[in-house]
């Protein structure tokens, strides 16, 4: 996108928290373009927003989700004319040292060739109902079964809504 990133990751234990993988990887592109193209000043307008996604179906529907912003966003025609797309690897096999298949992918069917097509028309799925996901993630924090957000709130003591900023408004009665 020409003007913020989409990552779906998935972390480790060994491997650091979000936080510090996020900061790792906003320094170092920060470092880069800075250098690059003499850029003063701040560089990042907001933190990083994070989704808590379930293992499953909704997973796949994140990724499709993310590969079809460029098309949302009128970049492209199609998730495979989008360069930074990780749609290539899924769906036509174009290997990349940076993208590792999730098992949730793995999972569409047991031959490669059957996998890519399966995924192939999963995302043509989801381009053909475009507003599938975008009101379901506008204010999400965990997306997931019902099992899997009760799971997750409990857990984490907190609401898979982001609520408005601010304190709510008033209503206003009006009597005649």
């Amino acid at each position: 996108m020409t003007n913020h990133v989409h990552l779906i990751l998935e972390t480790v234990e060994e491997g650091g928290t979000l936080a510090d993988i996020m900061k790792g990887i906003n320094l170092s592109y920060a470092q880069y373009y800075k250098t690059k193209y003499g850029h003063i000043g701040h560089f990042w307008q907001d933190r990083y927003k994070s989704i808590l996604v379930s293992k499953d179906e909704y997973l796949l529907a994140c990724g499709s989700y993310v590969e079809l912003n460029p098309v949302r966003a009128r970049l492209s025609e199609d998730p495979k004319d989008y360069k930074w797309s990780s749609y290539h690897l899924y769906a036509f096999g174009k290997k990349d040292r940076l993208l590792g298949e999730h098992p949730i992918y793995q999972e569409l069917s047991t031959k490669e060739k059957e996998r890519r097509k399966a995924y192939r028309e999963f995302v043509k799925g989801m381009l053909l109902s475009r507003d599938s996901m975008q009101g379901e993630m506008v204010g999400r924090i965990i997306y997931g079964n019902e099992t899997f957000l009760e799971r997750i709130t409990a857990l984490l003591g907190v609401e898979g809504r982001v609520r408005a900023r601010g304190r709510p408004k008033r209503q206003e009665k009006y009597t005649k």
